[in-house]
């Protein structure tokens, strides 16, 4: 914690106390919360930063889309546009953001819209033809006017909610203690070999209530990277190349020691997270990479940061995708997820 943050400490309790205000004024009635009668699913988190949110509604969609017509709200976090936007062929990472931008190039089937007002957002969404089955709220945990039918609060492995302390000294969003809102806590981020005792003394530490259930999560990364000609190089053959490594995510941490352990040699530039690359900050990249002395060498980018500023560029630029996978209880969460829906899910 640096000295600022701790300066700032007395802060923490005043912003604490404000979004506790609110929360029992949701809790209470006396700010209204409204409850839809389509299965909306919320997938958030406490801390602000990267909890791996956007593959884990990824994971949902593989999940759901082969029965149900889903659509994806999101608010489209440091977009220039204003109000409801439907993704269609012509929308741009800057109009809806690029988390959304992520998903509509990835799911073609599907609807993603943004909206800072979720209520409004999902009424537009109901005047749709058709009206999706399923609605999937990203970043939406404490966006307490939709009342949710399903809440999944997101907690990094090597970040649990439970060691951090309010914002600005920490990072919480709100305290702790709205994580007893959610039916479903995952455990993100995880390392692989993760035992069931480890597993155990987190979920201890986390002090769930009996109706939650708690699962753990890993990031999987593809075997290849790819780039906008959708041309592949084997992760495995990364170690021949020279990688100019470049991030705009809030944690790439995970990122950097998956390469490492795959022997790839890269140099690292970093920046901070939803960052808006500039014309001036991508011709500084690509004299960096001009002046890297190799014969094999290419640009190498998270998906999230490709599609928000380098997709319209080719060769050397390539991104390495990314999903969410379960360490052990797949099925019972897949069931967990399909059970609710169908029980959901107007005439079933």
């Amino acid at each position: 914690m640096n000295t600022l943050r701790k300066i700032l400490y007395p802060f923490s309790f005043l912003y604490g106390g404000i979004i506790t205000a609110r929360n029992k004024a949701f809790d209470k009635g006396i700010i209204t919360s409204i409850k839809f009668d389509i299965p909306t699913i919320v997938v958030g988190n406490l801390n602000v930063g990267g909890t791996g949110k956007s593959p884990q509604i990824e994971y949902l969609v593989r999940l759901l889309q082969q029965k149900y017509k889903i659509a994806i709200l999101s608010r489209g976090y440091k977009r220039k546009s204003k109000g409801f936007q439907l993704a269609n062929k012509n929308a741009t990472a800057q109009q809806i953001g690029d988390e959304p931008m992520q998903f509509y190039k990835k799911f073609q089937d599907i609807l993603v819209v943004v909206d800072g007002d979720r209520v409004n957002g999902i009424n537009q969404l109901k005047n749709t033809k058709p009206i999706p089955d399923v609605i999937l709220l990203d970043d939406a945990f404490q966006h307490r006017k939709v009342n949710a039918g399903l809440n999944i609060l997101l907690t990094a492995y090597d970040d649990l909610y439970v060691n951090d302390v309010m914002l600005p000294t920490g990072n919480l969003r709100e305290k702790k203690e709205g994580a007893k809102r959610a039916q479903v806590i995952i455990v993100s981020k995880c390392p692989k070999k993760l035992d069931k005792k480890q597993q155990n003394k987190i979920v201890e530490k986390l002090n769930i209530v009996p109706s939650q259930f708690v699962f753990f999560s890993t990031i999987g990364y593809n075997n290849v990277v790819l780039n906008q000609e959708n041309k592949k190089i084997e992760i495995s053959k990364l170690e021949e190349y020279k990688v100019l490594l470049v991030t705009g995510i809030a944690n790439a941490n995970p990122l950097l020691k998956h390469l490492t352990s795959k022997n790839v040699e890269y140099q690292h530039i970093t920046y901070a997270d939803h960052y808006n690359f500039t014309e001036t900050d991508k011709k500084e990249i690509l004299d960096i990479f001009e002046n890297i002395k190799a014969d094999k060498k290419i640009i190498l980018t998270t998906e999230k940061d490709y599609v928000r500023a380098f997709s319209h560029l080719s060769n050397p630029i390539y991104y390495l995708p990314i999903q969410t996978e379960f360490l052990d209880n797949e099925e019972d969460f897949n069931k967990l997820i399909l059970d609710y829906v169908q029980q959901n899910t107007r005439n079933s």
